[in-house]
């Protein structure tokens, strides 16, 4: 069988064993500053109309899976907002410009969604801007992996952060945008291997991934009355700017090489899971489930 476009990007970007090249960003990092530049499946996704009509929120959607998310929700026939730092903005006009070339309808939301208010202003902005929701992508997320690492090296700064951008950003978006889902919509809510194989030096992003695996299964059977679906995705190491804004040099250039398939992955291959997810008609009876993209590594 011929290998896939995605995977022929995935392999060409990546070194002879598997690993990029040491590079450092400050954070939130930006995706024009990486060597090399993500694949977001701008050249290879083709849709096929399995959104047609629906209109989705991304929060975190400016670059990296966010991005690549966008770029399939456009072209499967989805309007699409996405939610950003203010610092993003440049990387956010280039996700909102292959939106409009995929002919749907952008709104750009900026804000930093560690304060409810601004969440819920983010939902309200998507469903003026966009005329409805029917489809809500909790992306936005942070770690920090420099410095010492375990329990020792944590600051309470650094988990405020990560829980406020991670979960609380989740439970706030969501309740906000829950009056404006109904049957047939969905919650899809961006988790991580990190919730099943934890490492050291990401202690509270692994336990905030963990708790977002347990509010997809309690909020499926909250919501499930409503035929509203609420499903994760769990991606292994994806190659994005969180990578180098939040990782030492060394641990960026080994990002993916202990997985099963031994490289890093791209953000354009974890699109077809949310693509999967989102679709009223391909996940009408999945719910509760958390959908992994990790390159080999078990999600059980």
């Amino acid at each position: 069988m011929p290998e896939s476009s995605v995977a022929k990007s995935a392999r060409a970007m990546a070194d002879h064993d598997g690993g990029m090249a040491e590079q450092q960003q400050v954070p939130p990092g930006l995706t024009s500053h990486m060597t090399p530049e993500p694949d977001h499946g701008e050249s290879s996704w083709t849709g096929r109309g399995r959104l047609e009509g629906l209109k989705a929120l991304i929060t975190g959607g400016d670059s990296g899976i966010g991005r690549a998310v966008a770029i399939a929700y456009a072209r499967e026939g989805a309007d699409v907002a996405i939610s950003y730092l203010a610092e993003e903005e440049e990387d956010a006009q280039v996700t909102a410009e292959w939106i409009r070339r995929a002919g749907r309808h952008v709104v750009v939301a900026p804000g930093d969604l560690r304060d409810e208010q601004t969440c819920r202003d983010v939902v309200a902005r998507a469903v003026e801007g966009l005329g409805g929701l029917n489809v809500v992508v909790n992306n936005a997320g942070y770690h920090w992996a420099r410095g010492e690492a375990g329990l020792s090296g944590l600051t309470a700064d650094q988990v405020d952060r990560t829980m406020r951008t991670n979960l609380y950003a989740t439970l706030w978006v969501s309740q906000a945008a829950l009056k404006h889902l109904g049957r047939g919509d969905s919650i899809i809510i961006t988790s991580s291997v990190q919730a099943y194989d934890p490492s050291v030096s990401m202690i509270d992003y692994a336990a905030t991934k963990a708790a977002l695996n347990n509010l997809t299964g309690s909020l499926a059977q909250d919501l499930g009355a409503d035929g509203i679906r609420v499903n994760a995705v769990a991606p292994g190491p994806i190659w994005t700017p969180l990578g180098p804004a939040t990782k030492t040099p060394e641990a960026v250039a080994n990002m993916g090489r202990d997985t099963p398939l031994g490289r890093i992955g791209q953000p354009a291959e974890l699109a077809g899971a949310y693509v999967f997810l989102a679709s009223p008609a391909e996940a009408s009876y999945v719910s509760g489930t958390v959908l992994g993209v990790t390159g080999g590594s078990p999600t059980f």
